[in-house]
């Protein structure tokens, strides 16, 4: 699903084209602050390796927060993945049949990414939920709260939701 000119359907309903816009600026700044994740991880494992093989000391936190911060990037980062086409893809089958065979097959396949993704956001604010209100620690020798670490998951869930929605109704799907 490559990021393309909104169909003339969008384009005829100004709430569909709005609503297109909004979740691929929303998708972007998502990917922004995925980036940043991502680069705290870099940074995490750097100062691990500088705090453990140069100073010869132990590290408590490093690795856990390098897995939660680098796990966060790839779900917030997730929708921008979808909205920009950037995500691996099988397509052997469609690109033989082609033409409106290809389209179904295409639709299809996105209905079925839309509801994966849907109860997977579903699950994961349950889970967020049970994390805060059961007061839940990792249980490691860190031992931090474990719902900050479950937040990207239900948001960048619902994101991705949101955008499969978006691309849907873009008609890219």
């Amino acid at each position: 699903m490559a990021m393309a000119n909104s169909s003339s359907f969008a384009r005829r309903l100004p709430p569909i084209d709005l609503y297109i816009r909004l979740m691929d600026s929303v998708s972007r700044y998502a990917a922004y602050l995925a980036a940043a994740m991502f680069i705290a991880g870099v940074l995490s494992v750097c100062h691990m390796v500088f705090v453990r093989y140069l100073l010869g000391m132990s590290t408590s936190w490093q690795t856990e927060f390098t897995v939660f911060s680098v796990t966060a990037a790839m779900l917030m980062g997730s929708a921008y993945v979808l909205m920009t086409g950037g995500h691996v893809a099988i397509t052997l089958l469609p690109d033989l049949v082609g033409g409106v065979t290809r389209r179904i097959m295409q639709w299809v396949a996105s209905l079925f990414g839309l509801g994966f993704c849907a109860a997977l956001s579903y699950g994961s604010w349950i889970y967020l939920a049970e994390a805060w209100h059961g007061q839940w620690t990792t249980g490691t020798v860190w031992n931090p709260p474990l719902w900050p670490a479950l937040v990207p998951a239900a948001v960048g869930t619902s994101l991705l939701t949101l955008q499969y929605i978006a691309e849907l109704l873009r008609g890219e799907a």
